[in-house]
Parts: structure tokens; sequence; C-alpha cells
């Protein structure tokens, strides 16, 4: 019976430094693989201690490495041997190959050695919530395909533990109503709570099945069908047990990322929750601001909006008033230069560029033959309008008027014979800008 046992744990010490040196041909193959392609790499050792960075590989595990658009697994890994206070932090796993999953993070506490036996714990809650949002992704690639069209190709993806990315092929902006219909399509899969199937084929009976694969993806022999309500995809991730696990689904933005290509982001269950409270936290405070019910909220903006308009169109109509009312003032400070030409340059104060070129056309209309410049100051800023009345204009030119004194106050500007407008930004220089437009109008006339 001894002679028996020292055979079992001699064979099972052979196998045990067999894995080992398994491991270690892995590991130099990838590095000398890394170091050919010019990449990054980190020194092989045999000991990590407490708080460096490093990365472990296992025998077995059940970290799902980053593939096909899904991130990978977080957690821990710690001594077999509950006394001990080894905890390497596990902060991404990554496939190297099929059979080999990198944990890469830190060693919180403890030594860690080769051949060292551990115990791997992912984060689970993490697991679940990215597990959600992938099988979400695929009833999301179905909707799309059946609201928009089968020309509807996915272009790439990325999920995680937050919310799911998917790019896809498609030449117009999803519309409002598209995107109603695509969410309804997702929630109305999950609230079927339908059992998800997973079947390993080989590639060409899983082409039979009529599965979406990808183009320009690089399948294996063997490949793994993926039923998820009425979505059927080749994909070897990580996915609930039934399309009710998923729970809710909510879009939160669509965009254009390139020519032809679309992209959606989207969140789920506890985050989707999340993101419809925020609305309609939103609506009750937009409510609570114009005075309304919420439910009455869409009717109480459109009726403020045309108030606003109404009080925008009477303003208008009084600007238009006083523009008149001050246009007879200022015509009577315009000095006459010879042969009939007036000259006005002068400043009005609080007066946009709107209202200035609305007193423009007014003082165009009173003076007869004349050449105009317009001033206001916002702050450091400097408006100008400048005109010339068209029997003038063989003569004199609004644009080089503007720009003549826009130069002086730290600007430029130019514009039609008639009419110009400029800007500047140094206002205490206006007053001799102003003063020196007589002269300029004189020499060209």
């Amino acid at each position: 019976a001894q002679t028996r046992v020292m055979h079992i744990i001699e064979g099972e010490e052979k196998r045990f430094f067999e894995t080992i040196e398994h491991g270690m041909r892995i590991l130099d193959h990838e590095i000398d693989t890394l170091k050919a392609n010019h990449q990054t790499v980190l020194n092989a050792v045999t000991t990590l201690n407490e708080g460096q960075k490093g990365t472990v590989i296992l025998e077995k595990t059940p970290f799902y490495g980053e593939s096909g658009g899904q991130v990978g697994d977080q957690g821990v890994l710690t001594e077999s041997n509950t006394l001990s206070p080894m905890l390497f932090k596990v902060e991404d796993a990554q496939k190297l190959r099929a059979d080999v999953i990198a944990h890469t993070g830190t060693l919180v506490a403890g030594t860690l050695n080769i051949g060292d036996e551990v115990c791997a714990k992912i984060d689970l809650a993490r697991r679940k919530k990215v597990m959600r949002n992938h099988s979400a992704t695929h009833l999301l690639h179905k909707a799309l395909r059946d609201v928009l069209g089968d020309h509807v190709q996915q272009k790439g993806s990325h999920v995680d533990d937050l919310r799911t990315r998917f790019d896809f092929t498609h030449d117009a902006p999803v519309s409002s109503e598209e995107m109603r219909r695509i969410e309804n399509y997702v929630n109305a899969e999950i609230l079927a709570n339908v059992e998800t199937q997973s079947r390993e084929l080989s590639i060409e009976d899983a082409q039979k099945t009529g599965a979406v694969m990808l183009f320009g993806e690089k399948y294996g022999d063997m490949v793994r069908v993926l039923d998820i309500g009425s979505s059927r995809e080749l994909c070897g991730g990580t996915h609930v047990g039934r399309s009710g696990d998923i729970g809710l689904f909510k879009i939160m933005s669509e965009g254009g990322v390139a020519a032809g290509v679309r992209r959606i982001e989207a969140v789920t269950a506890t985050a989707a929750l999340m993101q419809i409270q925020k609305i309609e936290n939103q609506v009750h405070e937009i409510a609570a601001t114009v005075k309304a019910n919420p439910n009455e909220v869409t009717d109480r903006v459109s009726q403020l909006i045309e108030q606003n308009k109404q009080f925008e169109k009477e303003l208008a109509q009084v600007k238009q008033q006083l523009a008149h009312s001050q246009s007879g003032g200022m015509a009577n400070s315009a000095e006459e230069v010879g042969n009939g030409v007036k000259v006005l340059a002068t400043v009005i104060g609080n007066a946009d560029i709107a209202y200035l070129r609305t007193t423009l056309d007014q003082l165009k209309d009173k003076l007869g033959t004349a050449a105009i410049v317009l001033a206001s100051i916002e702050g450091d800023k400097v408006n100008l309008v400048t005109g010339v009345t068209h029997n003038l204009t063989d003569k004199v030119k609004a644009g080089e008027l503007a720009n003549f004194v826009a130069l002086q106050v730290g600007g430029k500007g130019g514009g039609r014979a008639d009419m110009a407008q400029a800007g500047g930004t140094d206002p205490h220089k206006l007053p001799q800008a102003l003063a020196s437009v007589k002269n300029w109008v004189l020499e060209r006339v």
C-alpha cells in the first residue's frame, strides 16, 4: 500500500512539474512573440513581491480574457491556504491565445511564486453587469437589422460593466421614432424572458443555422452558436441565462463616428433605471420652473416659446421706433464736407449690431448723400457698422471705410460698397478713430 501511495505521489509530482514547464514554455513563447512584434515586454520573474505590478498565468482559470468587444474580468487571486496573506488584485484579464489568459494586476499582500496553488475569484457583481450589457448588445444588433434593414452590419463594439457601445453600418442618423422602436424591440425580448441557448457546432453547421457572422472575423473549425431571444450569433463571450436577466434596456446616445457608420451607446438594468429616473427628475425640475404639471410640460414650454417670439417681435418694433427717433436727432449732427456730402461718425450706447444696422438705414434715408459710421461698445468689444448712400458709392466704399476705422481699434472688417460691419478690441481708441472719418471721406469726394 505504501508503495502504491508513493507511486501516486510521484506521478502527481511529475504532472505538477510538467504543468509548470508547459506554462513557462507558453510564457517564453508569448514573450518572444511580443518582442518580435516590437511590443513592450515585462521581465519574466519567478517571484512577485508585495506592491509589485505583474502578469500571472494560471493552468486553469475562471477569468474571461478580453475578446470580441467584451472586457476582461477583474477579481483576486489568493493562496489556497487561507492562513496565507497573499492577495493579488486582478485589474484586467487578456486572452493571449485560446487557452492562455494573462491576469494583470498588483500584489496587494504577501509573495507569489511560480508553482504556487492559488484560488482565483472573479468579481461576480461586475461580471453580471458585463453579461447583461453583452446580451443586450446581441438583441440591439437584431433590433437594428429588423428596424433599419438587413444592410446593418456590426463594425465594432465595446462592452463593459457600465454600458455597451455598438458601431454599425447605416447611411443616415437614426430618427427618434426609429430609436423608440429599437428600444421597444429589445425590451419586449427582455420581457419575454426566453432561456439562452448555447451550442458548439462546426463552422459549416453553424452557417446552416443562419447565425449572424461578423464580416472579417476569423473563426475556428468549431464555433459557439448563441441564441438570445430572437437573436442568433456566433459568440464566445459571457451571457445571461435568460433574456429577462437583462432587466431593462435604455439607449443613451446615437451619432456618427465615420462615413456610413453610426454608434449607439446604451445601458441596462439598474443603470437604465437610473437614466430614466434622471430624465424624470429633469422633467420635474422643468415643470417646477415653468409652473406646470409634469404631464403638461410640453404644452407649457411650447406656450412660453410662442410668448417669447411675440415679445421679440414687439421688442424689434420698439427698437425700430427708437432707431427712427434717435436717427432724427443724429441726422442733425451730421457735418457737410463739400459737394453736398454729409459725414456722421458717432457712438450709440447699449446697442447691438442689429440695432446699429436699423439706425443706419434710417439715417441713410434722412441724409440723402452721406457716409456714416455708427459704433457701440460691449465690454472690451467694439461694434461698427458703416453705410454709404448709393449716389456716393462710386467715390466712397463702405467696406473700405469699415476697415479703416476697425484697424484703429484693434480689429478688421469689410463688406459691400453701400454697407459693411466690423469689430475691434480696443474701445479706448474709438473716439480718435471716429474723429478721423471726416478727413478720410473728404479725401475721396
